[in-house]
């Protein structure tokens, strides 16, 4: 399971083979991508495979940017969006290895005050709600993003605190009690919440704490966390797109927007990390083999409940996701969608890695998802 010895071979798309033999190469795997980006609103695809044996296999297919027809730059950077949260559940899931906080502690404990609901929001509590519940969406906490009720465009360049973003979910009626049986509900807020937990425990800015405990620590070269008022990419990246939109924020006829460029500060600890789909399935790869939690803790980051509106047999933990796969296998791992980028990531329990990114968020998403579960079940 070791992350520094893989061996890795680049694949671009279909259109750019030289006919050459490559070891690694599934054509079907190609011809799936390929597939996903025939139409044009799904301009470029991203993958990366980890297979069992250690081989990195990248591929790409479609456009980098529609303006220029560009390749899709191989394994390049991408907005990974909610699949940051699996870095914030481990950063706190190790406080809780250290002895440092308990799963079932209040938010109180920590942040004393700081959670009381106004207006709308009155009957949320931090004296209510534990850590476990905000890790695995059973914390009652707004479902709602209430700073961007038009979408991205109108608040593109704007940066946001995370005590902001708190205050504004604060004031939005909370979806049920916390902890109520078998209710359970997606709350980007929970997650701001939880990294504003792990810098008080740290002492530290998130950003930190997540940098010093995961990235540097299994050696992430190609993965970070934006700093304030950083609204770009590193190279290399494709640009992401929008579909147009309305003075409403409702998706209209006409060419793509691009919104490559975006303050990504309102996912926050949410939702606000950058990396390349190898590099996330080293993080992958390296969760699961015990370098970042003890055994004991990610099988209690895997004990998943029920979650309405996902996909047949997943299943929600803390901070990861339960997928049972079309094979029979259960892998594990997260999704993210930022404006202009969609990625999928997870680990089958043999090891095999597989992060898929496209450069459009809002089309194709089912059909991303059923080629990520045959990318996970393939054999090679």
């Amino acid at each position: 399971m070791a992350v520094a010895g893989l061996a890795v071979t680049n694949v671009a798309s279909a259109g750019a083979l030289d006919g050459a033999s490559r070891p690694a190469h599934d054509k079907a795997m190609q011809a799936g991508l390929d597939a996903l980006v025939a139409d044009g609103s799904l301009p470029g695809m991203l993958m990366s495979v980890r297979n069992r044996d250690g081989r990195v296999t990248n591929y790409t297919a479609g456009v980098g940017d529609i303006r220029t027809k560009s390749k899709v730059p191989t394994d390049g950077y991408v907005r990974i969006a909610s699949i940051t949260k699996m870095f914030t559940a481990v950063a706190i899931l190790q406080f809780a290895d250290e002895g440092k906080l308990a799963l079932d502690d209040t938010v109180e404990k920590f942040l004393p005050g700081v959670v009381r609901g106004t207006g709308d929001g009155a009957a949320v509590d931090g004296r209510t709600i534990t850590i476990r519940q905000l890790l695995n969406h059973t914390s009652g906490m707004t479902t709602r993003m209430p700073l961007m009720p038009k979408g991205i465009l109108p608040i593109k360049d704007r940066y946001f605190d995370a005590r902001e973003l708190l205050d504004a979910a604060l004031a939005q009626a909370p979806t049920f009690a916390p902890g109520q049986d078998r209710v359970w509900g997606y709350s980007n807020a929970g997650y701001v919440l939880l990294g504003l937990v792990a810098q008080k425990v740290a002492g530290r800015p998130f950003a930190e704490v997540v940098t010093d405990r995961i990235i540097n620590r299994i050696g992430l070269k190609e993965t970070y966390y934006p700093g304030p008022g950083d609204r770009d990419i590193r190279a290399p990246h494709p640009q992401g797109y929008l579909l147009p939109k309305d003075d409403q924020g409702e998706a209209i006829d006409g060419d793509l927007i691009d919104i490559t460029r975006f303050d990504p500060s309102i996912a926050g600890a949410a939702g606000q990390m950058i990396a390349t789909p190898s590099d996330v399935n080293k993080f992958l790869v390296a969760l699961q083999a015990g370098r970042l939690l003890t055994p004991g803790r990610l099988a209690e980051m895997r004990q998943a409940v029920d979650a309405r509106n996902f996909p047949d047999g997943w299943r929600y933990g803390l901070g990861t996701i339960e997928m049972k796969l079309s094979c029979g296998i259960t892998a594990y791992g997260h999704g993210g969608d930022a404006d202009g980028f969609q990625t999928r990531a997870a680990i089958t329990p043999d090891g095999r890695a597989v992060t898929v990114a496209g450069t459009n968020d809002e089309v194709h998403q089912y059909a991303v998802l059923d080629f990520f579960d045959k990318a996970l079940c393939a054999t090679k």
